[in-house]
Parts: structure tokens; sequence; C-alpha cells
């Protein structure tokens, strides 16, 4: 089990690494929208490059940022009776949950993927707007994005085994959003 915990604890680096990059993006995509913005109402002039390049952002804070979500477990979840459970009963939930539903749903959601991402790259396509971008690397987030949430599954199962064997504590507490 100390091999799958070190592995765990490198897959938390890795999507914590990944989350910085979303995190910058965030900025990326603030300024390059106002620059648009200011380039537009004071010189009249746009840009489908600057357009485009904001979706690029977008999808790279989403699916970079998804698996440091999970890892924090912060992600969305329908909670019906998984916060009156005993501690044991939602580690029982999340490791069901992550064998039978999200790891065989990200995984296919990869193959999915991947190939939609290899022939945008190997084509070398380009979008149809006038001034447009290459789009492979918005596509290259689908599969990068689908692999670390897998990773980080994983991780996360392997979290909860060695919390149900004792060898660490993890906090499965979920607090419901405020609306």
């Amino acid at each position: 089990m100390g091999v799958l915990l070190a592995f765990s604890r490198g897959v938390d680096r890795l999507s914590a690494g990944f989350a910085v990059i979303a995190d910058y993006l965030v900025l990326i995509a603030v300024l390059i929208s106002a620059g648009n913005a200011l380039i537009r109402y004071t010189l009249n002039m746009s840009s489908n490059g600057l357009l485009e390049i904001q979706w690029y952002m977008f999808a790279g804070m989403v699916l970079l940022g998804a698996s440091y979500t999970l890892r924090l477990n912060e992600h969305v979840r329908v909670d019906l009776v998984y916060s009156a459970l005993s501690t044991k009963g939602r580690l029982f939930v999340d490791i069901f949950g992550f064998i039978v539903l999200f790891l065989p749903v990200i995984g296919y959601l990869f193959a999915l993927t991947f190939p939609f991402f290899w022939r945008s790259f190997t084509s070398g396509e380009v979008s149809m707007n006038a001034g447009g971008l290459i789009l492979w690397p918005a596509k290259a987030t689908l599969p990068l994005g689908f692999a670390l949430l897998f990773l980080q599954g994983l991780s996360e199962l392997i979290k909860r085994f060695a919390a149900l064997a004792g060898l660490i504590t993890i906090e499965t507490k979920y607090e419901k959003p405020l609306q």
C-alpha cells in the first residue's frame, strides 16, 4: 500500500501543478478580454484570434483545473443520503462511485477525445474564421484534462482504501453550496 500511496501523492502534486496553470489562465483570459475590448472600442478594431484564444483559455481553466477540484473534494455532487452516512459509509459510497461510475466514464471520455485531438494535430487544423488560430491546442485540453481526472480518480480511490484500512485519515464531509 505504501507504493500506491506514493503514487497517489505524485498524482496529487501533478494535479496541483496543473491547477496553478489553470489559475494563470484565468488572469491571461481576463487581460486578453480587457485588451480586446479596449482595442475594439478605442480603435474600432477586432480580432477573431483574440476571441478564440479566450475560448482556449476557458477550456484550459476548466479541464486542467478539474482534477485539482476533485482532489479538494469540491466537485459537484447530488447529496441525497451521503451527508447522513458515517465516515466509513461515505468511504464505501466513494469507492463504489469511483469504480463503477467515475473511472469508466472518464476513461471512455478520454478514449473519445484523444482521436478528436489527434486528427486535428496531424492535419494542422485551423479555425475557419478569418484570422483564426490553429485548433489542436484547444482540442488537446480535452484528452489531457480527462487523463488528469482519471489519474486523480485513481489517487482518490487509493486514499479511500487506505482510509478504510486505517492507514490515513481523509475528510469525507461535503458542504452543500450556499443557495
